[in-house]
């Protein structure tokens, strides 16, 4: 049996494969070695484990999540390892899972359009090139975050149209002052402004030219300041993975046309694709 776990901040999502069918699917908290310890992390999943299941049964745990870096993959291993005493580990980033889940074992270009923005080339076994998406302060253009940013910007400079801006304080009832505060006092704030991304799908704010003009940026400044430093970029078809390629994917599809890009796969999550990955 193989336990496959695609970890984010605030939750990691679990899935048990038994001969290429999926058995089980659970939830846990999130877990990033960067600021999580090996005990901690064991004593939090042993709480969301489900006690029908033999664990020491598991051959193989693939670990996936934000800061599972070459320095840190230890760290996950030692907190596994009292939970599935007889498997052994394939930790990696969450880039890496968007690689595989996207291109499987094939070459090709994966992104990450979700709260945060990543990419990089892969050779189909491993990541050959990444241009730094800088994370949520320097970066991080085309993410929900970046998206969530411009929209409080616009709001508290007024650059938003008069009907747009009525909509925007409707839906939050928040002003001007209240919006600095709440970005800058919340321990979370790419995940805040990210928050404020689905008030771009909204009905009541559908094919407006300044929502339409917001989303178009947003994804322009993602090729223009990343995608395009990438080798021979327009050779490769563009794949993605996340909430924000997904939920906005008409418009991510126009604008990688505009640089020269075909569209190949954009999925909402990477674990039906590692699903398939692990059982190759």
């Amino acid at each position: 049996m193989i336990l496959i776990a695609d970890s984010g901040s605030s939750k990691t999502s679990w899935t048990l494969v038994k001969e290429q069918q999926i058995v089980f699917r659970f939830e846990s908290e999130g877990y990033n070695p960067c600021y999580n310890d090996p005990e901690e992390i064991t004593g939090s999943l042993r709480k969301s484990l489900p006690m029908e299941y033999d664990w020491n049964k598991i051959e193989l745990v693939a670990f996936y999540g934000a800061g599972c870096y070459e320095d840190k993959y230890a760290v996950i291993e030692n907190a596994l390892r009292p939970l599935f005493s007889k498997a052994r580990f394939d930790v990696a980033m969450d880039l890496m899972a968007s690689a595989r889940a996207l291109l499987g074992h094939d070459p090709g270009f994966a992104a990450i359009l979700g709260t945060g923005t990543n990419s990089c080339l892969y050779d189909g076994k491993r990541i050959t090139h990444n241009v730094d998406s800088m994370g949520f302060l320097l970066g991080d253009e085309g993410s929900g975050a970046y998206m969530g940013k411009r929209l409080i910007k616009d709001f508290i400079r007024g650059h938003m149209p008069d009907d747009i801006r009525g909509i925007f304080y409707d839906t939050y009832r928040l002003s001007p002052d209240e919006l600095i505060d709440r970005v800058y006092a919340n321990p979370m704030p790419n995940r805040y402004c990210a928050s404020f991304a689905r008030f771009l799908s909204g009905e009541q704010v559908s094919g407006h030219t300044y929502i339409e003009n917001v989303k178009r940026d947003c994804f322009r400044d993602f090729f223009r300041n990343i995608v395009v430093y990438y080798p021979d970029y327009s050779g490769y078809l563009f794949n993605c993975v996340g909430s924000i390629g997904w939920v906005f994917m008409d418009t991510l599809t126009t604008v990688a046309e505009e640089f020269g890009m075909k569209t190949g796969k954009i999925i909402q999550s990477p674990m039906e694709g590692l699903i398939a990955f692990h059982q190759v």
